[in-house]
């Protein structure tokens, strides 16, 4: 990705924060890379390097600052917006397709071939699939270096690192220092029944907002939410349990706490918490964005940092969506919790409302779901759907874009465009996903008359490219208003 050094340089010296995620500038005096926010002292001209990612500053020789911690989610975003393969493949990156397999088995899950992925990087990253993969280990070491008391061969495990010495040598390798070196003041070494971990954003964040939205729609006995902490099962290969999400009184994080797991599901679990929160997402910009358009601006200060919930897990998100067509949120909740209770794999939890992890594609499509009061229509949909998905029919794991999962959403019986708008939107995070014919936004944008699903569309294209975050704020001021 070529950057324009002038405008970066510029950039930097002002300490913009907007301009977070964009570049990493690198210190050819020092060998550090650092955020252009850094409160290192500004490098002279001559001595700044400017990189698309912390990936590429790294494959050029430098190491990350210790004081801004470059490499974080923020620091990343630099490559949104570049070719929809890239996306694909850094997400599938960052949930471990590298850590058990070759580059040339993430080339096929995408559907291009090895070369062209290695192509695609070089040009819009910088750095290799192969060198990104073993950065985000590095920094997701350090991470649990720093932030528990796990011993540091665990740690490498649940890093990803098939052995210490690789996990030795990347370490050195990244920051110039062995991993005790970032040993604080814990007690090193000792197993800890749960781990309570940060997953930091960049600021707004508004967590009472989210919740309020998560709140109607929670799927009972799978998920709960009390006070300011959302809980849920979870699953991973034959381990199951519980984690719990809930904000930092005085830090700019979340902080994730789940019982410890097998190393290989530990990296998987935080990056898709991550998500799920919507935590990489610049909202002050597009906040910036959409306030622009005066009827929306009084909507977005009223609640500033509302991100687009997400989901854990996007089949489970599918189900939901299917369960809450032409019937109220209320009433999809009641259908959810009959299909966990009958279908899902019980769990025995210390949270009395946790009882079951979600059922699994198979369980559903060959479930008796008019068992559970569905209407026959309503039962067909979701077990063509649920085949669909076990069978690979609709890929909803990040390896085809989104238009084309769109697309093989709607070629399903009983799954229209709004289905497939909603199921875009918080399973698959496309941020420009807008459910058009929904009621509740038409309702919103319909003020003197009402107002066509062509219209609304059109009014819409002014918030490209997130459109997501506007029918958020929509159905936030929607249910409001109808229970104000």
């Amino acid at each position: 990705m070529k950057l324009d050094d002038t405008a970066c340089y510029r950039a930097l010296s002002s300490r913009d924060g907007r301009f977070e995620g964009r570049f990493v500038v690198a210190v050819t005096s020092t060998g550090v890379y650092c955020r252009p926010t850094c409160p290192a002292r500004t490098p002279k001209r001559e001595n700044a390097r400017f990189y698309a990612s912390a990936a590429a500053a790294e494959a050029a020789g430098f190491r990350a600052c210790l004081r801004c911690h470059p490499a974080s989610p923020a620091a990343s975003a630099a490559v949104v917006g570049t070719a929809a393969t890239i996306r694909r493949a850094l997400k599938l990156i960052g949930e471990g397709a590298l850590d058990e397999d070759r580059i040339d088995g993430l080339a096929e899950r995408l559907g291009v071939g090895d070369r062209h992925l290695r192509r695609l990087f070089a040009k819009h990253v910088g750095a290799s699939p192969v060198s990104l993969a073993r950065t985000r280990r590095a920094h997701f070491a350090r991470k649990l270096i720093k932030e528990t008391s796990l011993p540091l061969a665990r740690i490498a495990l649940s890093s990803g690192f098939g052995s210490i010495r690789s996990f030795n040598a990347a370490m050195r390798e990244t920051f110039g220092v062995a991993p005790r070196g970032f040993r604080d003041h814990r007690e090193a070494g000792r197993e800890e029944k749960h781990l309570t971990l940060r997953l930091p954003f960049k600021p707004p964040l508004n967590w009472e907002a989210m919740l309020s939205f998560l709140r109607p729609r929670i799927i009972p006995g799978v998920e709960h939410i009390e006070g300011g902490s959302y809980r849920r099962t979870i699953s991973f290969g034959d381990w199951a349990g519980v984690l719990e999400v809930r904000q930092a009184l005085a830090d700019r994080c979340l902080l994730l706490e789940l019982p410890v797991a097998p190393p290989v599901a530990v990296m998987p679990i935080v990056a898709r918490a991550a998500r799920m929160f919507d935590l990489g997402a610049d909202v002050r910009r597009i906040e910036e964005h959409l306030m622009v358009d005066g009827d929306l601006a009084a909507l977005v200060r009223a609640h500033t940092g509302l991100r687009v919930p997400g989901s854990w897990d996007p089949f489970e998100l599918g189900i939901r969506a299917i369960l809450g067509q032409q019937v109220t949120v209320a009433a999809a909740t009641t259908l959810a919790a009959r299909l966990v209770a009958k279908f899902g794999e019980p769990l025995a939890s210390k949270h009395a409302d946790l009882t079951a992890t979600f059922p699994t594609p198979e369980a559903i499509a060959r479930a008796d779901l008019a068992s559970i009061g569905l209407p026959v229509r309503r039962a067909q949909a979701l077990q063509q759907y649920a085949a669909a998905v076990r069978d690979c029919v609709v890929r909803l794991d990040g390896t085809r874009a989104v238009h084309e999962v769109m697309a093989a959403l709607q070629s399903l019986p009983g799954i229209g465009s709004w289905t497939a708008e909603y199921i875009a939107m918080r399973a698959l995070n496309e941020p420009d996903a807008f459910p058009a014919s929904d009621l509740g936004i038409r309702r919103r944008l319909s003020k003197t008359r009402e107002l066509t699903e062509e219209e609304i569309i059109e009014r819409a294209e002014a918030w490209r490219p997130w459109r997501a975050y506007a029918a958020i704020h929509l159905w936030m001021a929607s249910h409001e208003s109808e229970n104000g």
